[in-house]
């Protein structure tokens, strides 16, 4: 699963060269952002693209020394099943 990364979006395209799967995200301020939005297109349903994107998500805003505030449900959820990236919640 190869990920592109934009400024406020990472995505994964589908076969046919269309988006399938992203994690969409907004700066609330200098050090922090909001996950707003997960998405997998039914192509890619029930094979874990969700929790690799905000795997890579993750890594992402650690690298970039940022502090996350989950919106979406999918989020919220990500997180509480991932204890081990609590450190990055404001």
């Amino acid at each position: 699963m190869e990920f592109i990364y934009e400024a406020e979006r990472i995505y994964v395209k589908g076969e046919d060269g269309r988006m399938a799967a992203e994690v969409t995200f907004h700066q609330r301020s200098d050090r922090a952002v909001s996950i707003d939005h997960t998405y997998v297109s039914p192509e890619l349903r029930g094979q874990g693209a969700a929790g690799k994107l905000m795997a890579a998500a993750a890594r992402r805003f650690r690298q970039r020394e940022l502090k996350v505030v989950p919106v979406c449900s999918y989020a919220v959820a990500w997180f509480q099943d991932h204890p081990e990236e609590a450190d990055l919640l404001k």
